[in-house]
C-alpha cells in the first residue's frame, strides 16, 4: 500500500498549491471538503458530489458512533463502502460535537462522558476511543481528540482547554500507532491568543503528525479575529505538512484563509444553505425565496455549468422551494458545492501562475456588484 504524502507544487506569497497523496486518490490543495456528517452529503448522491470537483469528504465520528455505530459500519465493509464513496475520507474526532453539548457532558482528564442527543443514552469518548472508532470507520485522515471551547472565553479557560488538548494529542498519537496509508492530524488550539497558539504549535511539533489543523476558530470570534489568528498561526506549523482550517466557511472566509497559507477547509454551509433556499454565486448570496424570482426565466448564474444553472430558471427554483419539493434542496446544494469547488479550482490555478492577488481582486469586485437586477 502506498503511503500518505504532501507535495507542495507552487506558492504565491503565503498561499500554497499542492497535492496530498493517499492510497484512495489524490487531494488537490487548497481543497474544500463537503461535509457528510451521517455518511451522506445531504441532498446529494456521492457521484454528484464527485462531479462538483470534490476530492475528499468529511465524516463525523460523534454522529456515526451513535447511529448506526462504528462496529456496524466496520462489519459492513467500512465507511467508504457503506456510503459508496471510494475516494479519501477525513473524520473529525467527535470532540467539537461533544463539547457543544454543554450541560449534557462531563469532562475529565480521561475523556468526556455525555448523553446522546438521539436517545439520551450515556457514552464515553476519549483519545483512545476516538482513535478506535475512526479506525473502525476506515477513515484515511484521522483527527486527534481535542477540546474546543466556544469564544469568547477567558484566557484561563482557553489555556486550560489548549493544554488538555495537547495531552490528548499525545494520547491520540500513541493510540493511533503505525497505520501505513492512513494519516493522523494534530489540532492546534489556543483561541485568539498568540502565545497560547505558539505553545500549542510547539507541543504538536514535538509529538509529530502527518498534518496539522487549526481548531478553535469559527466558534463565535468573527472574521476579523479569525484572520488575525491566521496571519500568524499557519506559519507556526511545519511547512512540509498540510494545514487544515476546521469548520470554515463562507466564500470570503475561504479565500482569505487560502491567502494566509491554509490548504484544507470544510463547512456545512453550502449544503445547509441549499436546503434553506440560499444560493452562493459569483455575485454574492441569492435568496431564492424572494418574490422577485417568481417570474425570472434566467439561471442563478449565467456562467455556471452546474445542473441547476444549465437546466432550470430562477422562477422554477423559487417555485419548488415554495412548494416544499425535495428537488429544491438537491439543485441548490449541487449549485453551492459546485461554486465552492470552482473557487478552489480558481485559486489553485491562480497560485500556480503567481496571480492570486489578481484573482482575489476580481473575486471581490464581482461580489461587490451584487446579484443581477430583476427583470422589469
Amino acid at each position: 500500500m502506498s503511503g500518505f504524502s504532501f507535495t507542495l507544487n507552487a506558492t504565491d506569497n503565503r498561499a500554497r498549491a499542492g497535492v496530498i497523496s493517499t492510497p484512495r486518490g489524490e487531494i488537490r490543495t487548497p481543497a474544500f471538503m463537503p461535509v457528510g456528517t451521517a455518511a451522506t452529503v445531504k441532498a446529494m448522491l456521492p457521484e454528484s458530489v464527485r462531479e462538483t470537483g470534490a476530492d475528499i469528504l468529511l465524516g463525523n465520528t460523534y454522529h456515526l458512533m451513535l447511529r448506526p455505530g462504528a462496529e456496524r459500519i466496520a462489519r459492513l465493509g467500512g465507511l467508504h463502502k457503506f456510503m459508496n464513496w471510494d475516494r479519501p475520507i477525513l473524520t473529525d474526532s467527535g470532540g467539537f460535537q461533544v463539547m457543544s453539548l454543554a450541560d449534557l457532558r462531563k469532562l475529565t482528564e480521561d475523556g468526556v462522558t455525555f448523553a446522546s442527543h438521539v436517545d439520551g443514552s450515556r457514552h464515553f469518548l476519549s483519545p483512545e476511543t476516538s482513535m478506535e472508532i475512526q479506525r473502525l470507520l476506515g477513515s484515511d485522515i484521522v483527527m486527534a481528540f481535542d477540546e474546543c471551547p466556544a469564544l469568547p472565553a477567558t484566557e484561563e479557560r482557553q489555556a486550560e482547554a489548549m493544554r488538555l488538548s495537547m495531552r490528548w494529542a499525545q494520547r491520540s498519537r500513541d493510540a493511533f500507532g503505525d497505520r501505513p496509508g492512513h494519516a493522523l492530524f494534530g489540532i492546534m488550539q489556543g483561541g485568539v491568543l498568540r502565545h497560547l497558539r505558539e505553545e500549542s504549535a510547539e507541543a504538536l511539533r514535538a509529538i509529530g503528525f502527518d498534518g496539522y489543523a487549526i481548531g478553535g476558530l469559527a466558534v463565535g470570534e468573527g472574521q476579523e479575529a479569525m484572520f488575525d489568528v491566521l496571519d500568524y498561526a499557519p506559519e507556526m506549523l511545519p511547512p512540509d505538512k498540510p494545514r487544515y482550517l476546521m469548520g470554515v466557511g463562507k466564500p470570503d472566509d475561504i479565500v482569505g484563509a487560502v491567502q494566509r497559507g491554509i490548504d484544507m477547509m470544510d463547512c456545512v454551509l453550502p449544503s445547509r444553505s441549499g436546503r434553506t433556499g440560499q444560493a452562493w454565486t459569483r455575485r454574492g448570496q441569492v435568496n431564492i425565496k424572494n418574490a422577485r424570482h417568481a417570474d425570472d426565466p434566467r439561471p442563478l448564474d449565467e456562467d455556471c455549468t452546474c445542473p441547476a444553472c444549465r437546466g432550470y430558471s430562477r422562477a422554477y427554483l423559487h417555485h419548488v422551494f415554495r412548494a416544499g419539493e425535495m428537488i429544491s434542496g438537491m439543485l441548490l446544494t449541487w449549485h453551492n458545492l459546485h461554486y465552492y469547488q470552482q473557487i478552489m479550482d480558481g485559486m489553485r490555478s491562480a497560485i500556480g501562475r503567481g496571480a492570486l492577488d489578481e484573482w482575489v481582486a476580481g473575486f471581490h469586485e464581482m461580489r461587490r456588484g451584487g446579484d443581477i437586477p430583476p427583470i422589469t
